[in-house]
């Protein structure tokens, strides 16, 4: 068996090369020795599902049952990762679980009618349908993971899912079943790896341990997974590797019963992948430090995870966006500074055009980010996310005029507008802030210093209704946004009379453009 056949040994540490590292971030170690553990990649992930197996008519043709990989391949992904189960069955013929759809015949959805025969029909001809996207994965010379969703295990007593007020992953049988078919992905299909999604919980499917069982059967969840890194490393042929999803903090963790940084420590994965499920919002400003701290201090990949849109309605928002090349390039840039080994994302529009596959490219290399049109955003909170402990700074509700209180909104930006200064067209703040209206008296400050000497232009808050409010349009000639971690601060500082309500702060984004000429007179 051929392993690891793009692998990328890190040497100085690709954050650094870029010059693009936050003054005091987590350790984009410019000045890194070459490790044998960390490895740059560019990942792609699809879930068989929404994009694949669900939208095809059968019987599906070779060239139908290759569009996952052919969408990236000549693009920078060097790595791609393939979602082998939901939580009701596996989507590839395996031996010791239950194929998806094999409990549900008759179907009542054309999605799943599809799924089942387009799989049904490859294997009608003799080839696995796993084999076939793995088969061609190294053939445009990518590596190929299978990730399989931890608390998923369809064929199963259904009492034993913590949905059902079973115990999850503390059932040994449980553990056994997703043992057996982990051993199958990585020994029987010629796979570089396989990845432990541990994050899809439980806004994507029930969690894997119940919280009354969280303290009793941590360690035993972390025993589980060193035996699974320990079939990995023996694999005849060579090691497998090995990833973990996981969510962003060591709070969030803890609660939900990883030991994270103990398999850090204990060099049980390769790589983690710090996300939250269920959102898909991108997050420019992901609270992953301590995590990529931690693995690399123990020679482990971080791979931050792209989400696909910009606003997204679970967060309040009138409508879901997806990210624009812009976008990606702001996140891609300040994730690179914060230290991450390479980016992972997914889902992008569908079918990926020619927007999608420039992203693609431009994302595995830094130089290309670095200086190229970025568009900030500030993230908007989701009910969800509060809860698991995963915060945002917006939206913020500023109740009445009073110019004693400002409220603060922090973001970080990668670019250096200073040692880049010739090259910087323009730099835009753009504010929406619901319910202003042109007669109220407001301070804007960016990092302590106020914006009343920048030009401020004005348009409606949103085009459906709008008298909702007020997008301000900063252009910031003399106060910009710096390098790392940055403040804005504002108040309501009067009303106009007879008008006593408050404002809300909805959005913030900051625009960077780049020009081969400096924007003033000589």
């Amino acid at each position: 068996m051929n392993i690891s056949r793009r692998e990328f040994v890190m040497g100085a540490a690709v954050a650094g090369a870029a010059g693009i590292g936050f003054p005091g971030a987590a350790a984009p170690a410019d000045a890194a020795e070459p490790t044998s553990g960390r490895r740059r990649r560019t990942i792609y992930f699809n879930d068989a599902r929404h994009y694949y197996l669900f939208v095809f008519e059968p019987p599906m043709a070779l060239e139908n049952a290759w569009v996952p990989i052919d969408e990236v391949a000549g693009t920078s992904v060097d790595t791609f990762v393939y979602g082998v189960a939901r939580s009701d069955g596996l989507f590839y013929p395996s031996k010791v679980g239950m194929r998806f759809g094999a409990d549900i015949r008759p179907f009542q959805q054309s999605a799943y009618w599809r799924l089942w025969e387009n799989m049904q029909s490859l294997m009608d001809r003799g080839l696995d349908p796993l084999t076939v996207l793995i088969d061609r994965a190294h053939s445009k010379g990518i590596d190929f993971f299978a990730s399989l969703r931890m608390s998923a295990y369809g064929g199963m007593d259904p009492k034993k899912n913590t949905a059902n007020g079973g115990l999850g992953l503390a059932h040994k049988e449980v553990r056994d079943h997703q043992f057996s078919v982990l051993k199958e992905l990585a020994y029987d299909y010629e796979t570089e790896g396989i990845e432990l999604d541990f994050a899809a919980a439980p806004n994507g499917m029930p969690v894997c341990l119940r919280s009354e069982d969280v303290e009793e059967y941590t360690p035993v969840l972390t025993e589980f997974v060193r035996r699974i890194a320990k079939m990995c490393r023996e694999r005849p042929g060579g090691a497998a590797q090995i990833g973990a999803r996981v969510y962003p903090t060591r709070e969030m963790n803890v609660h939900y019963g990883y030991d994270v940084d103990t398999w850090l420590k204990d060099g049980l994965v390769d790589f983690v992948v710090p996300m939250l499920y269920g959102e898909t919002l991108l997050n420019i400003d992901p609270p992953i430090e301590d995590l990529i701290a931690t693995a690399h201090a123990n020679d482990v990949s971080v791979y931050p995870m792209l989400e696909p849109y910009t606003k997204n309605t679970s967060t309040g928002a009138r409508v879901r966006e997806y990210n624009t090349p812009e976008h990606l390039r702001a996140a891609a840039a300040n994730y690179w500074a914060l230290g991450g080994d390479g980016l992972y994302t997914w889902f992008l529009r569908w079918p990926l055009g020619d927007a999608e596959r420039r992203a693609l490219t431009e994302l595995g290399d830094p130089d290309l980010v670095k200086e190229a049109n970025k568009r900030y955003f500030v993230r908007r909170r989701s009910e969800r996310g509060a809860e698991m402990g995963y915060d945002a700074p917006l939206p913020i509700d500023i109740p009445e005029a009073d110019p004693s209180k400002r409220y603060s909104i922090p973001f970080s930006i990668a670019d250096d507008l200073v040692g880049a200064k010739e090259r910087v067209r323009q730099v835009h703040l753009r504010i929406n802030l619901r319910n202003l209206v042109s007669a109220d008296r407001v301070t804007v400050l960016l990092n302590g210093e106020s914006l009343v000497g920048e030009t401020c232009l004005r348009e409606s808050g949103w085009f459906i209704n709008p008298y909702s409010g007020q997008w301000l349009e900063f252009h910031l000639e003399r106060v910009r946004p710096r390098r790392g971690k940055n403040t804005l601060e504002i108040s309501l500082d009067g009303r106009p009379a007879g008008f006593a309500s408050g404002i809300t702060i909805e959005e913030v984004e900051v625009f960077v453009e780049y020009g081969p000429f400096p924007s003033r007179l000589a």
